[in-house]
């Protein structure tokens, strides 16, 4: 979000006595005070699951605990966020009818990642679109890359491109840096996990990492700064390395924060509350921060 448009002008500054124009001035500052605080809040990137779900055939991973709507609405309540997005786990396939029961219950509050199949109907894309989805994930980890040019990709990403959906991708940056250009389109948002995902031993260093970087200037891709965890063991420094270069890349209304609650795989070191916490230590200047909690506003249409 812009921060100019909550710069204080004053036209005019001699029309009034000086104490209406002070007057003025004050009621005008706190009106910018209180905009400021109304920014909303975006956490981009959660899960909501249970164990009496079907799980999907070839999952590289299925959890042995619950992580409920309302638990995730108490996170958000609890580390002072306004909106969330539930992005569907890998583990649960094709299969959204959780996550749009979820869209639905929580009033608008939430918008919805779907995964689909690629011969998904028209029909069907577009019952999502009602429920609140606003976009599909492509998680390719460990999956052998999609044929974008084959027939009932080109279909799926016709009607993505209709109704103004985003594709989010998670893979490593080297496999990134071939596959995201294939996506670019006006009309379709490219939305890259968790840093892009480099090589955790070369970190920023990754020429797939500064690939990504070389697609700011397209103005059609985001980047989530989230999860440093899932780049290594030194995941927190290579967030520190990555921020500035991502920020100087995309500007701050491409970059996206996001909890990745409940933090799956990384469940017995990780918490909302320190993820959160750790997103002021990255971004340590206030109005930078709302600024990028604020930039999905429009992207998932808030």
């Amino acid at each position: 979000m812009d921060s100019k448009r909550h710069d204080i002008r004053l036209a005019r500054p001699h029309a009034t006595p000086f104490g209406a124009g002070l007057g003025a001035l004050v009621t005008m500052a706190a009106a910018t005070a209180k905009s400021e605080a109304a920014l909303p809040t975006i956490d981009t990137h959660a899960h909501v699951f249970h164990r009496g779900l079907q799980l999907a055939p070839g999952r590289r991973y299925a959890p042995d605990y619950d992580a409920p709507l309302a638990l995730y609405l108490e996170q958000l309540d609890r580390n002072g966020m306004s909106n969330g997005v539930l992005v569907q786990p890998s583990f649960l396939g094709s299969d959204n009818s959780y996550l749009v029961a979820c869209l639905k219950q929580a009033g608008g509050r939430l918008r919805g990642i779907a995964v689909v199949d690629p011969a998904a109907t028209t029909d069907e894309l577009r019952a999502l679109d009602r429920a609140g989805v606003v976009g599909i994930r492509l998680n390719l980890v460990g999956q052998p890359l999609p044929d974008l040019a084959a027939s009932e990709w080109k279909a799926l990403l016709a009607n993505l491109k209709a109704m103004g959906w985003q594709v989010e991708i998670q893979r490593n940056a080297a496999d990134l840096a071939a596959l995201a250009p294939q996506l670019l389109d006006p009309s379709v948002a490219v939305v890259l996990d968790h840093y892009a995902l480099p090589d955790p031993k070369l970190g920023v260093a990754d020429p797939g990492f500064q690939s990504m970087l070389k697609l700011g200037a397209t103005r059609n891709v985001w980047v989530k700064i989230s999860a440093p965890y899932r780049n290594g063991a030194a995941g927190e420094e290579f967030a520190k390395a990555a921020y500035p270069l991502l920020r100087e890349a995309y500007g701050l209304d491409r970059l996206l924060w996001g909890s990745d609650w409940p933090h799956t795989q990384f469940e017995a070191t990780q918490t909302y509350a320190k993820n959160r916490e750790f997103l002021d230590a990255l971004i340590a200047d206030k109005s930078e921060r709302a600024q990028v909690l604020a930039s999905p506003l429009q992207l998932f249409r808030f």
